[in-house]
């Protein structure tokens, strides 16, 4: 597990506080686990808390974030692949040949604004999770189960012998997932730090996390904190098709 607060003392970066409010029931599979009735257990850390990990967290945002991005005009590199995520010099296609792209130490690569806050291959993330932990004490936590069946998508019947369980969170309980986010400085401090924005632009498009979203489960809403964000980041994303 991840804990930010000594990592925010050594950066002089205070984290931000941020909690995912679930308005149905959650479902995030642990894969397999012994002593449960469920074939896909919920993901618990080793006190027994529900949690959403954070990089089933931190990949939700990053995909969000690619979409505003391209929307306002931006070239975004192709995740996950990391053939595509890593644009070289020598070869990279018009739209990346860009000084927003340019980054000082990686003087033979390009790297998209997404890769900028959530990394590449070649670039570490500046964006650092926790896991989003449920502060309800466990036993106050009832097992919950929910049977289905699997679909022949083919023939639009019930497959024989294929009853399942999951095991989710209460329903309607409001149960709070609580963790922190660090966005550490930007590379190029003479630009405008867009990554607060995009990043808070991308979590009011997450209404749904874990498994089996299109029947009802992890639907959600958040409870973030106000942040300062300067004008001239919403006009540097503005220009998106503009070089």
């Amino acid at each position: 597990m991840i804990f930010l607060q000594p990592l925010s003392e050594q950066n002089s970066v205070e984290p931000i506080r941020i909690t995912a409010v679930i308005d149905t029931a959650l479902c995030v599979g642990a894969g397999g686990a012994s002593g449960v009735l469920a074939d896909k257990p919920i993901v618990r850390n080793s006190e027994k808390n529900l949690l959403i990990p954070a990089s089933q967290f931190k990949g939700r945002l990053r995909h969000e974030c690619e979409k505003i991005a391209r929307a306002l005009g931006w070239a975004i590199s192709e995740s996950p692949s990391a053939e595509k995520m890593v644009i070289r010099r020598v070869n990279a296609p018009v739209e990346f040949q860009r000084s927003e792209y340019e980054l000082p130490g990686y003087n033979e690569t390009y790297h998209c604004l997404i890769s900028q806050i959530f990394g590449d291959p070649v670039l570490p993330s500046r964006v650092i999770f926790e896991d989003l932990i449920c502060k309800e004490e466990p036993e106050n936590l009832p097992e919950v189960l929910r049977p289905g069946v699997t679909i022949n998508r083919r023939r639009r019947t019930a497959e024989e012998k294929k009853l399942y369980f999951l095991e989710t969170s209460p329903v309607n309980a409001q149960l709070r997932f609580e963790g922190n986010i660090l966005i550490q400085p930007s590379l190029k401090p003479e630009q405008p730090d867009y990554a607060p924005v995009l990043i808070w632009a991308g979590l009011q498009h997450i209404h749904a996390l874990g498994g089996s979203k299109s029947a009802g489960l992890g639907w959600l809403h958040w409870e973030l904190p106000k942040i300062e964000v300067d004008e001239k980041a919403w006009q540097f994303l503005a220009k998106g098709g503009v070089k």
